[in-house]
């Protein structure tokens, strides 16, 4: 088996676990999608182009809401602002690859597949073939999103409320941030974005989580900034 294949299925394996999660988010955005009036096109095609899980959500409610343009627009960006920090984070792995290297890693870096790869490019270090393991998750988890948003358009209101799949957002999220909060300035940022997103929780148009974004990113960055910097192993 050649080291990129070995490598690629490894991060496959990796996003496994936190499919479990996703599928039924993904079955929900399907469902609630169509009830904010999108077409099953629509739908579908915002998972396939933006894929962007709490992205795609909260332009659904907030289309129902007829919220104006501009706010949607705006809270998107800033709630997707934590892509920069996930970026950043994997700079020192990935700065090698080609362009078209990392517009494709781009595309498939979401909250899922970042949590498995840091993990392991922290513990593996700076090795050939290692941005295939982000390929393997980040794949992973797109066909999951695909596959769970189809059965979530196709079975539409039919899915019961009485299943309570909205459990497992909150499920995955926990099992992706509790292993990688090993320093000061992570558990901080998590703390006050969790705070402030409950404390703001009654804001119109969902703002409660573009302050909570906000808040969760100043203070991770001013605590980070404080740290003595260390050279990549």
């Amino acid at each position: 088996m050649s080291e990129a294949r070995k490598n690629f299925i490894e991060g496959v394996r990796a996003e496994v676990p936190l499919l479990i999660g996703v599928f039924p988010f993904g079955m929900i955005y399907g469902a609630l999608a169509l009830n904010a009036g999108l077409s099953n096109a629509a739908a579908q095609m915002m998972s396939s182009i933006v894929f962007a899980g709490s992205a795609q959500f909260i332009t659904a409610q907030l289309v129902s809401e007829n919220a104006p343009a501009f706010v949607i627009v705006v809270t998107i960006a800033v709630v997707n602002l934590r892509h920069m920090l996930y970026s950043a984070s994997l700079a020192p792995y990935l700065k090698d690859l080609s362009l078209k290297w990392k517009v494709m890693l781009s595309y498939f870096l979401t909250d899922e597949a970042y949590a498995p790869s840091i993990l392991n490019y922290e513990k593996e270090g700076l090795q050939t073939h290692k941005h295939w393991f982000l390929l393997g998750a980040g794949f992973a988890l797109w066909f999951n999103w695909q596959v769970s948003t189809a059965i979530g358009i196709f079975l539409g209101a039919a899915i019961p409320e009485s299943w309570s799949l909205d459990f497992a957002l909150p499920l995955t999220f926990i099992a992706m941030v509790v292993p990688v909060l090993k320093k000061q300035p992570m558990i901080a940022a998590a703390l006050s974005a969790g705070i402030t997103a409950i404390v703001a929780y009654s804001l119109p148009f969902k703002l409660g989580l573009i302050l909570a974004a906000l808040v969760g990113i100043a203070v991770g960055t001013i605590l980070e900034s404080r740290q003595p910097s260390k050279e990549l192993l």
